[in-house]
């Protein structure tokens, strides 16, 4: 499948928005109320800004580079523009002026970081806390345990430009139904027991892809992160 144009991508975002909507029902929830984040890795700008002109609510990056790039082309159009991927902590500085929200804060140092660095800007950042639940140890993130234990603490009184605003988390990659649904309700009882210490702002999920996020709205999710089903495959020799 390559790259797709506008009108293979309108059919795609459709397709995604059905699919959630029937997803939600099914579960008793608002369709409204969850979100589609595009995920558009490796895409070009004009691409970007293309597919802005649908019904999708946020964009998402997994490089620094490609965020920024991306938002001084104003690709975007407005839509807020949210970070996705494992961020190291001397790239914060390049997206804390601008980025809307980080999807994938998995450490005490990065949270600490993405302070010192909010602190600077003047500004406030809205962070989600990455838990790990996947078989495969290669995905990132909290254990559940440690990150019980660090909130606590009550680190983030000590973080006033660091709004936490919920949860973040991949399911193992598997076909198999029932693991990707045992890790997403997973997922959403740590959200659960997080949120009495964050408050009402502590209300984003964003969990599930483009294999799983109809699983993933069924178990809760208010936010996916679909890429490839809406902007087709990715050309990773660009």
């Amino acid at each position: 499948m390559a790259e797709k144009n506008l009108e293979q991508m309108k059919e795609a975002v459709a397709e995604i928005r059905e699919k959630m909507a029937a997803a939600a029902r099914e579960a008793g929830r608002d369709p409204a109320a969850v979100q589609l984040c595009a995920a558009c890795k490796t895409r070009t700008a004009q691409t970007v800004a293309a597919s802005a002109a649908l019904p999708i609510d946020v964009f998402g990056e997994n490089h620094v580079q490609e965020l920024c790039a991306n938002f001084d082309a104003g690709a975007y159009c407005g839509k807020p523009s949210h970070f996705i991927g494992h961020l190291q902590t001397n790239k914060i500085k390049y997206i804390a002026p601008f980025v809307s929200l980080i999807h994938s804060v998995d450490s005490a140092r990065l949270a600490e970081a993405i302070q010192r660095e909010a602190a600077k800007c003047g500004r406030t950042i809205e962070i989600l806390l990455e838990i790990h639940v996947a078989d495969e140890e290669t995905k990132s993130g909290w254990e559940i345990g440690e990150l019980m234990r660090y909130v606590g603490t009550a680190p983030f009184a000590r973080m006033p430009d660091v709004c936490v605003r919920g949860v973040m988390g991949i399911a193992t990659n598997t076909d198999d139904g029932e693991v990707i649904r045992r890790d997403f309700t997973e997922l959403k009882r740590c959200f659960d027991l997080l949120q009495p210490y964050f408050g009402a702002r502590f209300n984003v999920l964003s969990m599930g892809m483009s294999h799983d996020y109809p699983f993933a709205v069924e178990c809760g999710s208010n936010m996916v992160r679909v890429g490839s089903l809406i902007f087709g495959e990715r050309d990773y020799a660009k």
